[in-house]
């Protein structure tokens, strides 16, 4: 079972294809002219470019989220960090109605938030759930039928 935010994964792209656009015409339309105060240089519209594209690269990694999940345990990668965790660690599958995201109730009282099934993804965010808790479920009853262990 695997699960990915869809539309956060859009609205990123879409964010971080109008602010290379944006900086890319911003440094091709500074002139290497004085304008008083301020000289700009083509060193300067070269860096307008590369710093458009380090923050369309930033929005880009805002959409990485990413769950796997199988028979022995389930993966979680998000923004900034990976997590992979057998499902004896996992008490519950939370994803309570005023959330954004679900999260991951472990044994030890924490929780780990799954960033990439967002409410927004609405019946592909249900499916993700309902895989993640028949997969718990059919951990802790120690066997895993082919329909529950594998696929999207």
């Amino acid at each position: 079972m695997s699960a990915v935010p869809r539309r956060m994964r859009l609205v990123c792209a879409l964010t971080a294809a109008v602010i290379v656009v944006v900086m890319v015409v911003v440094g091709l339309l500074l002139r290497s002219s004085s304008t008083g105060v301020v000289s700009f240089h083509a060193s300067d519209q070269v860096a307008m470019i590369c710093l458009g594209l380090l923050i369309g690269a930033g929005v880009l990694a805002l959409g990485r989220s990413r769950v796997d999940a199988d028979a022995a345990s389930v993966r979680v990668r998000n923004i900034l960090g990976s997590h992979q965790l057998p499902w004896e660690l996992v008490r519950s599958v939370r994803f309570e109605r005023s959330s954004a995201w679900a999260t991951l109730l472990l044994a030890n009282g924490d929780e780990l938030a799954v960033l990439a099934v967002q409410a927004a993804d609405k019946q592909r965010a249900v499916a993700a759930v309902e895989g993640l808790r028949a997969l718990l479920a059919a951990s802790r009853d120690g066997a895993v039928s082919p329909e529950r262990g594998g696929g999207e």
